[in-house]
């Protein structure tokens, strides 16, 4: 079937050649034919290429070939093949000679295969020639979401809505165009669309501040201010006073010298507070009318004074929230609630006190009853994140807001679950919003936004180049987003920069030519594809380990590695080299599909002997391939594989005492000790191994000082079980560390019980008496403060030492106590060699410790020396300067 599909191709190519078939003799179903033909040949790959290559070396010699330029051009489109020069010379061919219904046919046939922006070009002068206005308007909607620097379609997009009565598609591509004349600097246009829109949308507020700082930025400052003065009428005219104030303090950033725009504040501050008893007083004070004054100096001093009127709220940093009583000339009386009627100058309060709106969480706390407070909090979430983030200048994080709930009105407990949703409301609800400045801070927004918006506040506020990377994917992740959009442009075009000016490959380099190489090949309007090719990036790169484990993103890490097995020749050789910082399963695949086993061996011989270096390598090798046929080709005893993860685990014990990588050490640690201990491949290995086996594995356990006590008793028994006689050496005998704490069950409920106590009653009661000291005043002389933080400092010291004892805690299990020896849970029968007598002692541990009733612990000096003595030991002990002997007598387990 190939065979006839591309002879009769080389036929049809030959007539034309011979024939010298004209223009005039083509129509569309000319090229209905040959999309018969194309169908065909795609059905199988090898096909579609041979006939490609097959027209490519006919336009070599016929560079005008109809059948070629429309095969090997739908060919290239249908693979996604950047260069489209074929389609496009051979539409221009008959754009020339005006053959309008080929020219329409052959843009439909390039749009089913995606949008392009030559071939809607051209297919709206199709319309246009055939005078379907309509069609036109269709197409050119089209156009403006794949072609973003397009402006005069776009505004003329925008006129047509207007004519037709659709005030929202008017506005939408009147905010489209404005931003695309922004971008291109064309300020009479701009200023004609700002116009409009003030006509249509005034309210959003933020679109205008939004553009007002690119134009400032693109443009020039001067410009702003003009269109600001704009929005400002506006507002004046709606009587929106607030707003007005807010926009005139902007002119003023960009000149403070404007004496319109001073003038013009301070009839809106008057406006503001016409009612306000000492309103000229404030003004004159301030010297906000005089020129020679600062004016942002000016600004603040008169909002300082004017905040000071008759039944509004103070806060004193001792006397806490009041309410001024009375104002007159430059006197102030101030009701608080330990000191009522209290009077001070107006200069003074104006340094010494914090003016607080009426619904200041401060002021709520003062004046409402703590179970309404409660109430609405724990049931309106978001009125309280509100509350507190307009109580601190609209601008709050987490930790502030936890400050203000907990333990004032929440508990530790409840928070937990509060902030929980809180988060998850800050998130996705369209009325909060993140500081340009910091992801971290939430400001409430008075304009509901949309997630695009919301997201694209987070993308700016972000610092980090990894997080951006998510915030650019989340965003194209929601439904019916709009990729033409001046957030995605910006988002985009922040990627894309990367890779126009670059000294250095590095990680964000790398990245930016993955994610923009994805984003354009799931939306091919976004522009050509990156023109460096992959293989010359990563050659370019110094440290390709450090890059690797510098992209602080799975996806991409794995796209590299991708990109690394498509284009890199030696990628076998780049695979072993990564495995250690990756650890990605597939690579162990790929190696091992393409016949690598070979170097698979090496690295894992090379892992094994270097694992101070490549520690994590040498835990993922032995969890997860030690089985394969490969890793046994190493040929690397199994004992030894032990070993060196038993000094693995010493290792990270170390580092983790010594803040040195501390999350990935804590992470590796835990791996080994699943491994060796939960999983019970030592119990395995000491059942089956021999006597010097056991004895060199354990050297090498016993020498890992901060491995818990528990774990090397039970190992120590389980030796024993095997061999009765097994003799331990030197630093074997010592069981004491200062890391781990056999305990009983019992014990551990006890003290968890205690410290939840702590926590949950004594702590939020010390918080209470704390504030009521600070309520009294002066700390100089507040006794009831001192008791009360003497009392916090006992409480922290006690909560600090039990959450260390309980997190060190290994829970003794009965069932495996072991008789044959003095051990935890037995009670050993001693004859004292110095009277005679026969003495008790139950083994546990300190916490159950209790001296008088014989009940010692483990870690203390005689427990220690009893520890692990068999049936008719001997042994001494010194106490006093007096050195006694005894025997064992008898061992029995401890009934609990």
């Amino acid at each position: 079937m190939s065979e006839a599909l591309l002879k009769n191709l080389q036929e049809r190519l030959n007539e034309e050649k011979w024939t010298r078939a004209t223009l005039s003799n083509y129509s569309t179903n000319q090229f209905k034919e040959l999309d018969l033909i194309l169908k065909e040949a795609m059905e199988e790959r090898s096909v579609a290429d041979e006939l490609k290559r097959n027209c490519d070396e006919h336009l070599i010699h016929t560079k005008n070939s109809i059948i070629a330029l429309y095969l090997s051009g739908m060919v290239a489109l249908s693979r996604r093949i950047i260069d489209d020069s074929a389609l496009m010379n051979l539409v221009t061919i008959f754009v020339d000679n005006h053959k309008w219904n080929i020219v329409r046919y052959l843009c439909e046939r390039i749009l089913d295969c995606g949008e392009s922006k030559f071939a809607l070009r051209t297919l709206a002068e199709c319309y246009k020639n055939d005078h379907e206005e309509e069609a036109v308007y269709g197409v050119w909607e089209r156009l403006v979401r794949v072609d973003l620097e397009e402006t005069d379609i776009t505004k003329a997009l925008a006129e047509h809505f207007e004519k037709e009565g659709n005030l929202e598609g008017a506005i939408e591509y009147y905010k489209k165009a404005l931003h695309r004349y922004i971008n291109k600097r064309i300020f009479t246009n701009v200023k004609e669309i700002w116009e409009k829109l003030l006509d249509y949308c005034p309210e959003d507020i933020d679109f205008f501040l939004h553009l007002e700082k690119k134009i400032a930025k693109n443009i020039s400052e001067e410009k702003s201010v003009l269109l600001l003065q704009d929005l400002c009428a506006v507002y004046k005219k709606q009587g929106d006073i607030d707003t007005a104030i807010f926009l005139l303090k902007i002119i003023l950033q960009y000149d403070e010298r404007d004496s319109q725009a001073r003038k013009e504040i301070i009839e809106c501050f008057k406006t503001r507070y016409a009612h306000h008893s000492q309103l000229e007083e404030y003004i004159r004070v301030s010297n906000l009318a005089q020129n020679w004054r600062n004016i942002h100096e000016a600004i603040t001093d008169f909002e300082k004074h004017i905040a000071f009127d008759k039944g509004n709220f103070v806060y004193h940093r001792t006397w806490g929230v009041g309410r001024i009583a009375d104002v007159q000339g430059d006197d102030i009386v101030i009701d608080f609630a330990k000191r009522r009627g209290h009077a001070m100058s107006l200069k003074m309060a104006v340094n010494a006190l914090q003016t607080l709106s009426r619904d200041h969480i401060w002021v709520l706390k003062a004046t409402w009853k703590k179970e309404k407070l409660y109430e609405r909090i724990k049931n309106n979430y978001p009125w309280a994140l509100k509350t507190v983030i307009k109580s601190f200048d609209n601008a709050c994080d987490l930790k502030r807001i936890k400050a203000e709930f907990v333990p004032a009105v929440l508990s530790v407990g409840e928070w937990t679950t509060w902030s929980t949703r809180a988060r998850e409301i800050l998130k996705s609800d369209p009325s909060f919003g993140v500081s340009p400045e910091n992801i971290d801070i939430f400001t409430v927004r008075e304009r509901p936004i949309s997630i695009e918006e919301k997201l694209f506040n987070e993308f700016k506020a972000q610092r980090n180049f990894f997080e951006r990377v998510v915030t650019i994917r989340n965003y194209i992740s929601q439904k019916n987003v709009e990729l033409d959009s001046e957030y995605f442009t910006e988002m985009f075009a922040y990627f894309a920069g990367y890779l126009r000016s670059y000294n250095q490959v590095n990680e964000q380099v790398i990245a930016s030519y993955l994610l923009v190489k994805d984003l354009i090949g799931q939306y091919p309007h976004l522009g050509p594809a990156p023109e460096l090719g992959f293989l010359e990036l990563f050659e370019g790169i110094d440290d390709v380990p450090a890059v690797f484990s510098n992209l602080k993103d799975t996806k991409l890490r794995e796209e590299l590695l991708h990109h690394i097995k498509l284009f890199v020749p030696g990628w076998a050789d780049a695979y072993v080299k990564l495995f250690p910082y990756a650890l990605f399963n597939s690579m162990i695949v790929n190696l091992k599909n393409e016949k690598h086993e070979n170097k698979l061996v090496a690295m894992t011989i090379h892992c094994f002997e270097n694992y101070r270096d490549y520690r994590e390598a040498a835990v993922w090798l032995f969890k997860n391939s030690k089985d394969e046929i490969w890793f046994q080709k190493a040929e690397i005893p199994f004992g030894k594989q032990l070993i060196t993860l038993i000094h693995i685990l010493d290792i990270t014990y170390r580092e983790i005492e010594n803040h040195r990588d501390t999350s990935e050490n804590r992470k590796v640690n835990k791996q080994v000790y699943t491994i060796l201990f939960k999983e019970g491949i030592l119990n395995s290995y000491i059942d089956a191994a021999d006597h010097d086996a056991i004895i060199r594995l354990y050297t090498f356990i016993n020498d890992v000082k901060d491995l818990d006590p528990t774990d090397k008793l039970n190992l120590r028994s389980r030796i024993l079980d095997k061999y009765p006689d097994f003799k331990f050496f030197g630093d074997m005998e010592k069981t004491v560390t200062t890391r781990g704490l056999m305990v009983t069950a019992a014990k551990y409920e006890e003290k968890q019980r205690q410290l939840a106590h702590i926590m949950e009653e004594e702590v939020p009661a010390n918080s209470k008496e704390i504030a009521f000291a600070l309520s009294l005043g002066d700390l100089r002389e507040n006794a009831e403060y001192k008791a009360a933080k003497e009392k916090q400092e006992i409480l922290n010291a006690t909560v600090a030492r039990l959450k260390d004892e309980i997190e060190r805690a290994q829970l003794f299990d009965p069932r495996t106590v072991n008789i044959g020896r003095a051990s935890f849970g037995t009670k050993v029968t001693l004859l004292n060699g110095a009277n005679g007598a026969q003495e008790e002692y139950t083994i546990l541990g300190p916490w159950e410790s209790d001296p008088e009733n014989r009940v010692i612990s483990y870690l203390s000096p005689f427990g220690g020396t009893i520890l692990n003595k068999i049936l008719g030991e001997r042994f001494d002990f010194s106490i006093n300067n007096e050195k006694i002997s005894y025997t064992v007598e008898g061992i029995t387990a401890v009934s609990f």
